[in-house]
């Protein structure tokens, strides 16, 4: 991985905690705000406006928005190329890129492979033996 993508990662992930760190303070200022103000005698309760909703501030949400679409780029420039899917690609990269993709492995598609009981043949191998034992 290059410094690009683990600098993206660095900043995203550092983004991110401090996104939660400050979604935890906001938790915890809104909870001691409502204890506060439950005990406090009608004439001094802060008003509606000064008691934060319970929802996340805007600057919160974005800044958890974007750490985490960081972390997505760094991860995706850091990710190793995609192997191919398609058997003659992989076929041309074995050899090197010599030759059409696929080159060289036409036994294996024609049916002739190495190492492997050709059945038929010997069935047809014995056919004749046995026809030229009967001749006989």
């Amino acid at each position: 991985m290059s410094l690009v993508p683990r600098s993206l990662l660095a900043i995203g992930a550092l983004l991110l905690l401090h996104a939660c760190y400050s979604a935890h303070e906001h938790a915890s200022l809104s909870t001691s705000l409502s204890t506060t103000s439950s005990l406090l005698p009608a004439s001094i309760t802060p008003s509606s406006q000064a008691v934060s909703s319970s929802s996340l501030p805007l600057d919160i949400s974005l800044e958890t928005l974007a750490s985490v679409l960081l972390i997505c780029v760094g991860l995706v420039l850091g990710a190793e190329e995609l192997r191919p899917i398609s058997w003659r690609v992989w076929a041309s990269r074995v050899q090197g890129g010599k030759g059409q993709p696929g080159e060289g492995f036409e036994w294996l598609e024609a049916g002739k492979r190495k190492g492997f009981l050709d059945i038929r043949g010997q069935r047809e191998e014995f056919a004749n033996w046995v026809r030229g034992q009967d001749e006989s």
